[in-house]
Formats: structure tokens, sequence, C-alpha cells
């Protein structure tokens, strides 16, 4: 009869579950990111005019400086997209917060008719309000940041 050991077992140590990541969420993830950081060098270059169509009248900086100030933070928000794979579902609520807090511009390019971005109707300044939620959407989606944590 094979001996038996008096000692207790010692546990194995909790396995850490690892988010699961699929190649269509990682593309739309750096696809996301990738356009963000462009978005944000664009408000800092070549079309800080047309973002300045999109700033409310009641932002109190004048649109150049928020303009210049979102170019920043999408471009720190993109390069966490890209960069920042641990902490993807936290910046994935980071980032659809960032896209529902300037949903008023766009709101406010529609309301006051300013053109910008190829945006020269009503109907496409209407039609715009609709893609929020879908890029929304997306980046929570291509973050995993609706799973439930464990």
């Amino acid at each position: 009869m094979p001996e038996q050991s008096s000692a207790p077992a010692v546990p194995e140590p909790p396995t850490r579950r690892r988010r699961r990541r699929s190649l269509p969420r990682t593309a739309v993830r750096l696809a996301l990111g990738t356009a963000l950081t462009w978005a944000g060098i664009s408000h800092l270059t070549v079309a800080r005019d047309e973002f300045q169509a999109q700033v409310p009248e009641f932002v109190p900086l004048n649109p150049d400086a928020t303009v210049l100030a979102s170019g920043f933070a999408e471009i720190i928000l993109g390069g966490a997209l890209v960069l920042l794979r641990r902490r993807q579902a936290t910046v994935g609520w980071v980032v659809a917060g960032f896209f529902v807090a300037v949903f008023p511009g766009n709101l406010a390019q529609w309301l006051h008719r300013r053109d910008g971005f190829g945006l020269d109707t009503d109907q496409k300044r209407f039609a715009r309000l609709f893609f929020q939620p879908v890029l929304i959407g997306l980046t929570l989606w291509a973050t995993n940041a609706l799973r439930p944590r464990r």
C-alpha cells in the first residue's frame, strides 16, 4: 500500500481569467485608435477651422482652444486604444465617455446649420447624429468593456 502524506494539500493559486480577444475586436479597436489619433492630429493642424464648426456656444473656452484641447485628448485616447491592451476595457469606457461628451458639438452643428467636413445640408448634419451611438457601441464591443469582470 502506498504511503499517504499527512501534510495538507497546497491549493493551487487562482488563475487569472483572460479576456477573450478576437481578431475582429482587435481590428476594430486598432482602427478606432488609429482614427482617433488621426482626428486628434488633424484638430491640431489641417482641420482646425472645420472642427470649430462643432464647438457649441455654451463651451466657456474660445472655439480654437476647445478644438486644440479635444485634439490632444483624441491623440491620447487613440494611443491608449492601440497600446494599453491590458487596460482595454477601462480605456473603452473612457473613450465611450469622450464620444458622449463631444455629442453636443455634433448637435450644435446641426441645430445652428454650420457647415464642416462636407456636412453642408441639414439632412447630412442630422444623419451624422446617428453615427455617434455607433462609435460608442463599437468602442465598447471592441474593448470588451461590456463583459463582466471576474
